[in-house]
């Protein structure tokens, strides 16, 4: 898949995949990783069906002539492999700025004309805004060059910070979709210092009744959070963006302005 630059969106880069090619090379890989690792910020693979594991497909080849590194966020440093942290990219097609939906050209000098904070200072790299990690592989594609997976875990400003630890939706939304086979899509937004869990269910009102202990339960016992409210609605009120990304913020903007027309909302506050 191509797409054609790197752009802000609420002072964060929108990660879209002009360095990244979905079709050429070696088939797309899933890995399975320790939920619980995550929230450390560290990638630890484990088996498929292992307990706490996370299924993560591969986002595509990465083009010829692009670096990519995974830099910690906060200190601008390199990141090895079994570390979580931001995607940064390095290409001759990276922007230097945006315009606004004014008209103004805007310069974001931290996300486009980053620089590392040691090693490999004098490279100009684009913060994605987005968390991932990279996996070595000994793949190669047609060319005979090596192949490296780059694997997504979700948007920076999406991640959560519940109990001193950090937790990323994608995580507790996996184990909420795994509890009942009605459950077709969920998204976990924080409200506060709550948990707030919109499930859509394909059933119901008394099956949107007995799914509530059933999703307090599984968040309790994989994550070790107490859910603040869980609202049920019908099928296609989650907003998802054209590139199939779930509109959290949206989402919990819905929510505080009662627009959900939720089946059932249950409070645990």
């Amino acid at each position: 898949m191509y797409c054609t630059c790197l752009f802000v969106c609420d002072n964060m880069v929108t990660l879209c995949c002009d360095w990244l090619q979905g079709t050429s090379g070696p088939d797309p890989t899933t890995v399975y990783v320790d939920m619980r690792a995550l929230r450390h910020d560290r990638v630890r693979l484990v088996e498929r069906g292992s307990p706490h594991s996370l299924p993560l497909m591969e986002s595509g080849k990465i083009l010829p002539g692009v670096r990519i590194i995974i830099a910690n966020p906060e200190t601008k440093g390199p990141l090895g492999d079994s570390h979580l942290g931001e995607i940064w990219v390095h290409s001759a097609h990276n922007g230097s700025g945006y315009y606004s939906g004014y008209g103004e050209e805007v310069l974001q000098s931290d996300h486009f004309t980053s620089r590392l904070s040691f090693g490999d200072t004098s490279t100009v790299w684009a913060r994605t805004g987005y968390l991932g990690f990279l996996r070595r592989t000994e793949l190669t594609d047609a060319s005979g060059e090596r192949h490296d997976a780059l694997y997504v875990v979700g948007a920076l400003e999406e991640a959560m910070e519940l109990r001193g630890m950090r937790y990323h939706p994608i995580d507790i939304e996996t184990s909420v979709i795994r509890t009942h086979k009605n459950i077709m899509e969920c998204a976990v937004f924080p409200w506060t210092n709550l948990l707030v869990v919109v499930i859509e269910l394909e059933g119901s009102e008394q099956e949107a009744l007995d799914l509530v202990p059933m999703v307090t339960k599984a968040v309790l016992e994989e994550h070790y959070l107490i859910v603040g409210v869980v609202v049920v609605t019908d099928i296609g009120v989650i907003p998802i963006n054209s590139r199939g990304e779930k509109q959290r913020m949206h989402l919990r903007d819905g929510f505080l302005q009662d627009q959900l027309d939720p089946i059932y909302v249950a409070y645990n506050m």
